[in-house]
């Protein structure tokens, strides 16, 4: 989709073209907390989560930065095969000094596990739509909203998801949403309303009956007023991140 932003850098108008779910999502360098990388590079065949913050030593993003490395640390990324990066429009000295206060409060201690991207001036920010127009740093320039952005080993975009800066994230529900994402890339279902790993899954409407029968021995279909037969259920045990599946 085409949309018209405030070009922080410039100070005029510029149209950019964000990228759509199914898009390959931009490649670029940045500086880290954790050194330079090549986005793409730095992904390699993994999935990949980034997540914008407005800023450092800010209490909200303190608790988001917090919980995310407690998943670090747990292994919840890991065993999804999914790589974790942060970002803001503050400097990689500041992530790092910033990261300590992030340890602390989480009661963590080691290698800082993920990356913190650098934006200081705002290039990514605003490539990909990240800039949130009502908050400033102390010199009236735009910060970065709480994007979340999902991308599968094909580089390409599978969620995008946008908060204020005064709300938020709930991390599980990023977490269920990626379950959903690697889940239906190798299983022709979806994931019903308030899904999590072991309930059941929908068989999708491009199965027909026949070969639902055969993909999904033990499915179900609910009777609707309609007649129509849409609503097909079937259990699906789910292992997360490995992609074993068993009926």
């Amino acid at each position: 989709r085409e949309r018209v932003v405030c070009c922080v850098c410039e100070q005029k108008f510029s149209t950019i073209n964000m990228p759509n779910l199914g898009d390959v999502f931009p490649d670029f360098t940045a500086d880290t907390n954790k050194g330079p990388i090549q986005f793409h590079k730095a992904i390699d065949n993994s999935w990949a989560i980034l997540f914008s913050h407005p800023a450092d030593y800010t209490p909200v993003c303190t608790t988001e930065l917090g919980e995310v490395l407690r998943f670090c640390n747990n292994g919840e990324f890991a065993k999804r095969k999914c790589k974790v990066f942060a970002l803001s429009c503050d400097s990689a000295e500041s992530h790092c000094g910033w990261q300590k206060d992030v340890q602390a409060h989480s009661g963590l201690t080691g290698d800082f596990p993920y990356h913190i991207i650098a934006d200081e001036k705002r290039e990514l920010a605003v490539k990909l739509g990240m800039v949130d127009p009502d908050e400033k740093d102390g010199a009236g320039m735009p910060l970065t909203c709480r994007a979340v952005f999902i991308i599968g080993p094909d580089k390409k975009l599978k969620l995008s998801i946008l908060y204020p800066a005064t709300t938020g994230r709930n991390f599980n529900e990023i977490l269920r949403v990626l379950d959903s994402l690697q889940l239906t890339s190798i299983k022709k279902v979806a994931t019903p309303v308030n899904w999590t790993p072991g309930k059941e899954c929908m068989v999708v409407p491009s199965v027909s009956d026949e070969d639902a029968a055969t993909l999904f021995p033990k499915h179900r279909k609910v009777t609707v007023p309609s007649g129509k037969g849409y609503l097909r259920f079937t259990p699906v045990d789910y292992q997360a991140g490995d992609g074993q599946l068993k009926q």
